[in-house]
């Protein structure tokens, strides 16, 4: 546990940096959404398409793997589904739950597993994120958009314009086309992914609002503890039945025990969702991550 620790405590140094960063308006207010939008248009989608270029898209266990994660996804959306019958949630609030245990925080994720796995790890993550990532935005537009009625257009496109999607096909095309990366093309994207995730961590903290975290307590609470306990103890369960390899069901675990995105926040808001809650359980559930990743990922013996 103490070793998961020392490996992640920079990372959440970083939020904390960010939010803070931006609470002093350092340096100024409109430096924060032109960063991100760097990240998530530019820098990000390179770091995806380095990583799977030479990802083991060939490894036996990729079959078990796309199979351990769309089980574990579909899980927790079947046990939502039956809650929203019983609680008789609106799409408002349905939407921020789904948000709120399906979705997970990309940039803290592929950094957790470049420190804990190194190149290996971040190969297996990306072909993760190529799985989950279209899963996730589908059920969560659904999920906000239900009781108006969706159609293929509006489920379809955000992914066809989703540039971590894009990058992941690029990245995976590359690698099965055996051309690599020449010309010096590969030193440039490793220099475009060294700036990202630093980039996207301060981003990250830039968003958290805990002014949110004053009123709904009860449906925060329980979301954080569904999101951070027993999302990464499903996935796991899953994972070990399935027979993954150690590696391949650490990153697993690592994607389901990490808070919910911050773009959760800006679809809600889009699609007419409840906003102030959904910014509360994404402050919640990042501040209380920083305590339990190291202790998921240590019982477990990550």
């Amino acid at each position: 546990m103490l070793q998961v620790l020392m490996a992640i405590w920079p990372l959440f140094a970083l939020i904390i940096a960010g939010h803070l960063m931006r609470r002093w308006q350092f340096p100024s207010e409109t430096f924060w959404p032109g960063a991100e939008r760097l990240n998530y248009f530019i820098l990000f989608p390179a770091l995806l398409v380095a990583s799977l270029v030479n990802a083991p898209l060939d490894n036996p266990a990729m079959p078990r793997l796309a199979l351990g994660v769309f089980t574990a996804l579909g899980i927790g959306w079947v046990s939502l589904l039956i809650l929203r019958r019983v609680c008789k949630w609106p799409a408002a609030r349905f939407g921020v739950f789904s948000q709120a245990q399906l979705r997970f925080n990309t940039y803290l994720g592929l950094a957790i597993v470049g420190n804990l796995f190194g190149a290996e790890g971040l190969g297996i993550a990306a072909v993760l994120l190529a799985l989950m990532v279209p899963a996730v935005n589908v059920l969560s537009v659904w999920a906000l958009s239900a009781e108006g009625g969706v159609s293929p257009r509006t489920l379809l496109l955000p992914i066809l314009k989703n540039p971590l999607i894009l990058g992941c096909v690029v990245g995976a095309l590359i690698n099965l086309s055996g051309l690599g990366l020449p010309g010096g093309s590969d030193r440039l994207l490793s220099l475009m992914a060294a700036a990202s995730l630093p980039l996207g961590l301060l981003s990250v903290g830039a968003a958290l609002q805990p002014q949110q975290l004053r009123s709904q307590l009860a449906p925060l609470a329980w979301n954080t503890a569904i999101r951070l306990l027993i999302m990464p103890l499903l996935a796991w369960g899953v994972a070990l039945t399935l027979g993954l390899p150690l590696l391949e069901t650490a990153v697993v675990v690592v994607f389901f025990a990490i808070p919910t995105a911050t773009a959760s926040y800006i679809l809600t808001r889009q699609l007419g969702g409840d906003a102030p809650l959904m910014a509360g359980v994404i402050t919640l559930q990042t501040l209380l991550s920083i305590a339990s990743l190291p202790l998921i990922l240590g019982l477990l013996g990550f």
